[in-house]
């Protein structure tokens, strides 16, 4: 079986080509730059690690139920429709569900690999372009962990999401070099960490949770960059710059509110769209979703200076605004600490296996 036989749906011969505009920016000062981003930068560099090693690739992972959620967290469990469908369709529609999500999220983490790229040649300052390049690093990891995760475990693949498709295009594709900032860093990570966040915390899988709380560590570190880089530029900016900034912001986040509703699903499967989207509008995963969605978003456009009354509308109508108070650097903090925890519990359950080892051997050679 090739590659492109193991996606539900046809995907394009040739590759995607999104055809991008502007400069690649060179700088000649070779100053010490930013304290705050180089310090970043410096914590890019102490924090890599080896997806192979790092994470128990033995832990096995039900197919049918990838994340290991309990079935009243299934948006179609106890409605009619749940009720009707036999055993071998429930287990098709939870394969389907839990190959979209990480499809959709490999497939984010090639965007951000490939922005990340294009914001090391195009970002005018030196500081930036050392701290992006750490960056490029992280997503190559993370594409490569999640493709083996879903190589590995489920076999399956989703063609990318057309809404995050329009976003990274959106994002490559105008030549202000800011851009990439603002639609990676700040939208599509900051959203796509309230999904890691939701089914890191809700899942009994160790193998999800440990790499779902690594991939959101480094995570961590992208948003504070892209708050970091973009919040002393757009000072500088007219009224008129920032209000594009501002219009772009207002589009991208109605884009990604849907993302994840998982509308291909059902459609792969044929079965009743309507009725199931409405399922998943009420089902206890989107409503918790959806209020953490923002949570890290509504924050930063608020630091980086991006804060005008068409963003503070948008939000309202969203019903998002009250996030602005949230404490993004406090977030960011507890994510870095999720994953410490999870390297903890595995150190001692390594310690802890190696004691009954060295016990086994001594009873065995007092028998012997």
């Amino acid at each position: 079986m090739t590659m492109r036989d193991r996606y539900t749906t046809p995907i394009p011969e040739t590759t995607w080509q999104v055809p991008v505009a502007g400069a690649a920016r060179f700088n000649w000062e070779y100053d010490d730059g930013r304290d705050r981003l180089l310090s970043l930068y410096q914590k890019g560099k102490d924090k890599q690690w080896d997806a192979q090693k790092r994470i128990d690739w033995d832990i096995p992972v039900d197919t049918n139920n990838v994340a290991g959620f309990p079935e009243e967290l299934n948006p179609l469990a106890g409605s009619d429709l749940w009720e009707r469908m036999p055993q071998e369709a429930r287990d098709e529609f939870g394969r389907h569900q839990g190959t979209w999500l990480f499809s959709q999220f490999l497939h984010g983490e090639q965007g951000a690999l490939t922005v990340a790229a294009r914001i090391v040649e195009s970002v005018p300052d030196l500081d930036s372009k050392f701290y992006a390049a750490t960056q490029v690093m992280d997503e190559a990891r993370h594409v490569e962990l999640y493709n083996k995760f879903i190589q590995d475990k489920i076999g399956m693949y989703y063609p990318i999401n057309q809404d995050l498709a329009k976003l990274l295009e959106e994002s490559l594709s105008d030549g202000r070099w800011d851009l990439p900032y603002l639609g990676m860093q700040v939208l599509i990570e900051g959203l796509a960490l309230a999904a890691f966040g939701v089914y890191r915390d809700m899942s009994t899988n160790p193998l999800v949770k440990q790499l779902l709380a690594y991939v959101m560590q480094d995570e961590a570190r992208h948003v504070a960059f892209g708050r970091l880089a973009l919040k002393d530029y757009y000072a500088q900016l007219s009224s008129k710059e920032r209000a594009e900034r501002e219009e772009f912001v207002v589009e991208g986040c109605y884009l990604m509110r849907d993302r994840f509703k998982g509308k291909e699903i059902f459609e792969t499967l044929d079965m009743p769209v309507k009725e199931c989207m409405d399922l998943v509008d009420n089902g206890p995963i989107y409503q918790l979703y959806q209020s953490l969605l923002f949570t890290r978003i509504v924050p930063c456009v608020r630091d980086i200076g991006l804060w005008g009354d068409k963003v503070k509308q948008a939000y309202a109508d969203m019903g998002v605004l009250d996030h602005a108070k949230a404490d993004l650097v406090q977030l960011m903090k507890q994510d870095e600490d999720i994953a410490e925890e999870v390297d903890r519990a595995k150190a001692e359950q390594e310690l802890a296996v190696r004691r009954e080892e060295v016990h086994e051997a001594i009873a065995q050679g007092s028998e012997d």
